[in-house]
């Protein structure tokens, strides 16, 4: 039996608990939570008398977790997540997700696939909305497994339990460089003529560097259009994925041309939570996203 204390506790109250924890603060969880700080912590008080533990550390620069709140915090976590499946699967079968895919893309990629996806995407799920967030892969897989998004895609990594990945296809890098740089103009280049010292690279793809080349070059968190003015006034080149082909190439003083070595480049995959009342529908949504991969040039679909 649930005691009295605990069931006034309502999964408002526990959502707002969570917003604390990961915004660190009272003040950043009440504007997030679109509350204001005095009834978030009145709030979370009462989550604490209830439990009848302190969840927080209160008094410095950021609210930390007590010893006792790690452990009773992840609890939360799973039943916000159970909680939200229980809604999912009250909605499923009456239209595709539920009536809503919140989709998690990479910004490298996002502006560069989804523009194809946009037409097709209702035709074939009628009735749903696509919902979408930008990000880097750590991020969006995070959101992922605690339940905010539904899907993600990102490059193949390690992840936890309970996730389940579907390979959808490789996208090649490209070089970019200054108008002006001796191999500019050429169509397909050899990474060897290139010194890796000169390279501007995303954190993203090559926070390591080039694998396998001496020198690092300079490692940058930008986007691909900052990327290129980068390069615009730095000289030397840059490795972009080739979706990005066409919008990088209408752009002031840079140039692009192919990489010689097929292997150079980054496969994408399809993320979702294994538990998705949705599973069926996440299947078609592959194969729609390898239905458009296959119909853009120099993208390579992966074997499922």
């Amino acid at each position: 039996m649930i005691s009295s204390h605990l069931a006034v506790v309502s999964l408002r109250d526990l959502t707002l608990v969570q917003a604390v924890r990961r915004h660190g603060s009272f003040n950043s969880a009440a504007r997030a939570m679109h509350i204001s700080p005095s009834g978030l912590s009145h709030q979370v008080q009462k989550v604490e008398q209830a439990l009848g533990t302190p969840l927080f550390e209160r008094g410095g620069r950021r609210v930390v977790p007590t010893a006792s709140g790690h452990r009773l915090l992840e609890q939360i976590d799973a039943l916000l997540v159970a909680a939200e499946h229980l809604q999912q699967a009250a909605k499923a079968g009456e239209v595709a997700f539920g009536g809503e895919l919140r989709l998690g893309v990479l910004a490298t990629l996002g502006p560069y696939l989804l523009p194809h996806l946009i037409a097709p995407f209702p035709q074939h799920f009628p009735g749903a909305r696509l919902s979408l967030s930008e990000g880097k892969p750590r991020g969006l897989l995070r959101r992922l497994h605690e339940g905010e998004l539904d899907a993600v895609l990102a490059p193949p990594a390690t992840v936890p339990s309970g996730i389940a990945m579907r390979s959808l296809f490789f996208e090649p890098w490209e070089l970019m460089f200054r108008d002006d740089h001796p191999l500019a103009g050429k169509r397909s280049i050899d990474l060897e003529q290139l010194d890796a010292g000169d390279a501007t690279l995303m954190s993203e793809s090559h926070a390591d560097g080039l694998p396998g080349v001496n020198g690092s070059g300079h490692v940058q968190d930008v986007s691909l259009e900052s990327l290129a003015a980068l390069v615009g006034l730095r000289g030397g080149y840059a490795l972009v994925p080739a979706l990005a082909h066409e919008r990088l190439a209408s752009m002031p003083n840079v140039a692009l041309a192919k990489i010689k070595d097929p292997t150079q480049g980054r496969e994408i995959a399809l993320y979702w939570r294994e538990a998705s009342p949705w599973h069926s529908d996440l299947q078609s949504f592959a194969e729609l996203l390898r239905k458009l991969a296959k119909q853009r040039p120099g993208l390579k679909l992966i074997d499922a």
